[in-house]
């Protein structure tokens, strides 16, 4: 009779490493968006979990962070006792010591604690990148012919 064992493995134990890989499109800007709606650390106060939705929008330069690798990493966070500051400019210390992108933007939007939401907002820009000017493209809604 085989036995399960209740560790996780390896490839899926919790783990502070962000992995990464190569921009496939280095020359240009563009906006990567990551919404993590289970994060997971615990209050150092009282030990009990506090929980928030993280959003991560970067623009990468020469490396993208590969998603398992950053799952386990915020997994990683579930048993440590944090404040909602200090973690997300942790997150965003981590992430850009890793990726070196040229825009990232983290947003840790927390539950409802006490009767009080926290939102948290850091951001790294990279020395000297500036943003490609946005183009404002005309809104239509859905269902409703075009005009021209």
């Amino acid at each position: 009779m085989a036995t399960r064992s209740t560790k996780p493995s390896k490839s899926t134990a919790p783990s502070k490493t962000l992995e990464t890989f190569p921009n496939p499109a280095p020359a240009r800007d563009y906006l990567v968006h990551i919404e993590v709606p289970e994060f997971t650390c615990l209050c150092p106060m009282t030990g009990q979990p506090d929980f928030a939705t993280l959003v991560l929008d970067y623009v990468p330069d020469k490396k993208n962070v590969e998603l398992k690798a950053l799952k386990l990493y915020m997994w990683s966070y579930r048993n440590e006792g944090a404040f909602h500051e200090a973690v997300t400019n942790r997150i965003l210390d981590d992430l850009v010591k890793a990726l070196s992108p040229r825009f990232l933007r983290i947003t840790a939007k927390w539950w409802v604690r006490g009767g009080i939401y926290t939102n948290v907002v850091a951001e790294h820009r990279k020395r000297g990148w500036k943003p490609a000017p946005t183009i404002d493209l005309p809104s239509f809604e859905a269902g409703q012919p075009m005009r021209g």
